[in-house]
């Protein structure tokens, strides 16, 4: 698959679906190919499903139009999932995985098996709104569709600065650019801008983290009823771990919070010496060489000690 528009064929009613709790690229990658679809799609009706959109994202043009709830009544000519790695991860809209007459997955999680009826999936890609940018006619791109394939670059690069960032990537952003888009109000409200409550819960978190391995990880985690305290939900907790990660010395950044009572979410960053794609497939999560994250069961203390012991023996492996 090459080309999106050729993909899509005689569909006319498209669902357009992304992983749970979503993030920049997945809200950018659905806004994107709804766009470019409304653009230049002969009659075809595009829905889009995600989880609930975090506040600092529902400016983007087409936020609005994003349904949260699927009842399943639907049946569509088309499945298009994008930036999700596992069926599971597609959460409520699922439903649709088995009932529309045909699937489209793209993505660029290298832990994605392939889902879909059709995949592409190329973990070279800094993320799945560059993977779409080349699934796009340039000359059929409007201004709302580019807006949304920079928001989705820019957040998975951690604005061009982590390692998945290469000269292509910064090629394609500035060809988005040319299409003359807000991209410094974009980002600074959606990446950069913190509310007091999420400046506080951060603090906390650099406070009480706690270097291990030698010092070589540094791990923080956020209890429930500590977010309960701060009136933070999960939403508010974004960037914690790229903080932690920029500790001098450390290799690894874990930062884990508690969903419900002994039921955490983990999220983990490394530099070139682990793999944390591995150790979150192992416990049954995905995503990058450089950063992933899973869910896991148990009390703190076991997350985080069955975590390490699979962190360790890289570290050992390259030391």
């Amino acid at each position: 698959m090459n080309d999106l528009l050729a993909a899509v064929g005689d569909a006319k009613h498209v669902a357009i679906a992304g992983h749970i709790r979503p993030d920049g690229d997945c809200i950018g990658s659905v806004l994107a190919v709804y766009h470019y679809l409304q653009a230049n799609g002969d009659g075809i009706a595009a829905d889009m499903y995600l989880d609930a959109v975090p506040c600092r994202f529902l400016g983007i043009e087409g936020a609005e139009n994003i349904q949260t709830e699927a009842s399943g009544d639907e049946v569509y000519d088309l499945l298009i999932a994008v930036d999700c790695g596992d069926e599971k991860r597609l959460g409520k809209a699922a439903v649709y995985l088995k009932t529309a007459r045909r699937s489209i997955c793209v993505d660029h999680h290298i832990s994605n098996g392939g889902f879909a009826d059709e995949n592409v999936i190329r973990p070279d890609a800094s993320s799945t709104c560059e993977v779409l940018f080349d699934l796009m006619e340039y000359e059929r791109m409007d201004q709302k569709t580019a807006a949304a394939l920079y928001l989705g670059i820019a957040h998975d690069t951690g604005m061009f600065c982590y390692s998945n960032t290469t000269a292509k990537t910064l090629e394609t952003a500035a060809r988005l650019m040319k299409f003359d888009i807000a991209h410094t109000k974009m980002i600074t409200e959606t990446f950069y801008s913190k509310t007091y409550l999420q400046n506080q819960v951060l603090g906390r978190a650099l406070m009480e983290s706690i270097l291990v391995l030698d010092g070589q990880c540094i791990v923080s985690a956020m209890r429930k009823k500590d977010m309960e305290f701060y009136g933070v939900e999960s939403d508010d907790l974004e960037g914690i771990v790229n903080q932690l990660q920029l500790t001098r010395g450390t290799h690894v950044a874990i930062f884990v919070y508690e969903m419900e009572s002994q039921v955490f979410k983990v999220s983990m960053r490394s530099d070139e010496y682990v793999d944390v794609s591995r150790v979150a497939v192992f416990f049954g999560g995905g995503g990058h060489v450089r950063a992933a994250g899973c869910s896991m069961t148990g009390s703190f203390h076991d997350v985080i000690n069955n975590l390490l012991l699979h962190i360790d023996r890289q570290l050992r492996d390259q030391m």
